[in-house]
């Protein structure tokens, strides 16, 4: 039953996902599978691992960058927008509600010089409020790049 979100032309936002949602993002052109959930959050979630095997069985690519409730680095940003720069079809970030997957999708295009206002546009249209990061978003774009 998945629940997949267009943010951008190459990104989709999920909820929580288990295995057999892998076909159908396969189906969707999805290459990448973005895992932003940490193992073990919640009791009933499925392991990393299980989804990776399963993105591997579809012949996708599997990557973990856990968001806990602490906050998004720097470091994750950049590993985001390195992920969804290389990937080479569509990318699926997936976490518990996909909200912190939009959020580090959101705040990796800025980091890439996007417009802040088209970002949460994209977000809103795929029913994420980014408000509570519009300041970081701003920050992030106003950057000069490299």
């Amino acid at each position: 039953m998945s629940g997949f979100k267009t943010l951008s032309e190459n990104v989709l936002a999920s909820p929580q996902v288990v295995a057999e949602d892998i076909a159908t993002a396969k189906a969707q052109g999805v290459t990448l599978v973005i895992n932003n959930r940490p193992d073990g959050e919640a009791p009933d979630q499925p392991p990393g691992a299980e989804i990776a095997r399963a993105a591997r069985a579809e012949g996708l690519a599997y990557l973990a960058i856990p968001v806990d409730h602490s906050g998004i680095s720097g470091a994750q940003i950049g590993a985001m927008a390195d992920a969804i720069g290389k990937a080479q079809g569509k990318v699926l970030a997936y976490c518990r509600t996909g909200t912190r997957s939009t959020f580090l999708w959101a705040l990796a295009a800025a980091s890439r010089g996007e417009d802040p206002a088209a970002i949460a546009g994209a977000a809103a249209a795929a029913g994420y409020d980014l408000s509570p990061i519009g300041g970081t978003l701003d920050q992030l774009a106003a950057r000069p790049a490299g």
